[in-house]
């Protein structure tokens, strides 16, 4: 947090121009190249040094989480219309669907979403979101078990990474048959017997 902000204070016009910017940048960088870009190209290109990105994103998760944040509205958005649905298993597999094409937005995002999942790094910036996802995730599935579709066994935290497994599978050039299979292995692995058929 910089002093402005620990005082209350609006940040500086340029302080906002140059942290616009420098988000702008990375999300392009990402698309283009993956989560692991060069952030001192990122900076470069941002028109700011290396040591004012490490002021306003201190690691590269930080950044991350910070671009995720930006593109967060759609998936939002996808959220509300899933809420809408009257069958629950339904809700939970569009849910699931539209969870692997948000970790598919850039490659290797899979990565450090399972590993902050994972508590590896439980400090990391992107621990916060992946918990809202999980906690998300395990509504829909707690709304499904009460239905009886889903296996009582089965928790938000495993399909969670059950979607980032998939999106990482995508980012590698997986033919879209091959995904298609996977999720219906994945989906007969949750649902209960008598919804499989």
């Amino acid at each position: 947090m910089n002093a402005d902000a620990q005082r209350g204070r609006k940040p500086r016009a340029d302080v906002q121009r140059n942290r616009t910017a420098l988000l702008e940048t990375a999300q392009r960088h990402f698309l283009r190249h993956g989560v692991s870009t060069s952030l001192e190209a990122v900076a470069k290109e941002a028109g700011v040094g290396p040591g004012t990105l490490y002021r306003h994103f201190p690691t590269r998760e930080a950044l991350l989480a910070a671009v995720l944040q930006t593109r967060s509205e759609e998936l939002m958005s996808r959220q509300a219309g899933i809420e809408q649905l009257d069958h629950p298993a339904e809700a939970l597999k569009q849910w699931l669907q539209a969870m692997e094409e948000y970790f598919s937005a850039y490659n290797g995002l899979p990565e450090p979403l399972m590993a902050a999942a994972r508590a590896q790094e439980p400090d990391s910036p992107l621990t916060i979101p992946c918990d809202l996802l999980i906690t998300a995730t395990d509504r829909y599935v707690r709304a499904a078990q009460l239905a009886g579709h889903v296996r009582a066994s089965v928790r938000g935290y495993d399909l969670f990474l059950a979607a980032c497994s998939i999106a990482w599978i995508k980012g590698n050039g997986t033919e879209a048959e091959s995904l298609d299979r996977l999720r219906s292995l994945i989906a007969t692995g949750y649902l209960e017997r008598d919804i499989q058929a």
